[in-house]
């Protein structure tokens, strides 16, 4: 959290990391960061009552959320990696990589790799046709709806790198250590 933090800092933009459900309603963006497991997140949401204001701001008051990494997979109906339903904000599934994949493939997923734009969005602005961002994970997200995947990326099998329905953003990959790439995109999150 603190380096997303720090990344914003460098494009000018100030934030607040909390868990406080009366600030989250207050925010005017949401990020959700994480790192671990599904379950365990899922159930930290639960535990401090997030889950409600997360949907309250996202679906009713349209706040723009945007989910990084395991954060991303939070945003999806769940994942092979747990039993507990997630966000369901978009339809899809966190998949291990060893179930789609062959063995030659190291897991976990990591380093820098390119990025291919299937879908314009707010958050494709200013990116030439050479996109690059940096990785780490052994889960990738499949969305039902092609239409929401709005980066592709390629480790073995085709997956969705980033994704986008209406106000709900999210990256599998790390933006706040991909230099210039990471920083356009938190920029034009920032400046939706």
């Amino acid at each position: 959290m603190g380096s997303v933090q720090n990344m914003l800092k460098r494009v000018g933009v100030s934030c607040m990391i909390t868990s406080d459900v009366n600030e989250i309603m207050r925010a005017e963006k949401l990020l959700l960061p994480g790192v671990g497991a599904f379950d365990t997140a899922i159930t930290k949401i639960e535990e401090l009552d997030l889950r409600d204001a997360i949907i309250e701001k996202v679906n009713v008051q349209k706040t723009p959320i945007m989910g990084i990494c395991l954060g991303m997979q939070l945003l999806m109906d769940g994942s092979e990696e747990g039993v507990l339903p997630g966000l369901g904000l978009i339809k899809g599934k966190a998949c291990h990589f060893r179930n789609y994949v062959d063995k030659s493939y190291k897991i976990p997923h990591m380093g820098w790799n390119d990025v291919t734009i299937l879908n314009d969005s707010e958050l494709t602005e200013g990116f030439g046709h050479e996109i690059r961002f940096y990785f780490v994970h052994s889960y990738f997200v499949k969305t039902e709806k092609r239409q929401e995947s709005m980066m592709e990326c390629h480790y073995g099998i085709d997956f969705d790198a980033a994704v986008h329905k209406d106000n709900i953003y999210g990256s599998q990959f790390h933006p706040e250590k991909s230099h210039k790439y990471g920083m356009r995109f938190l920029q034009n999150f920032s400046a939706l």
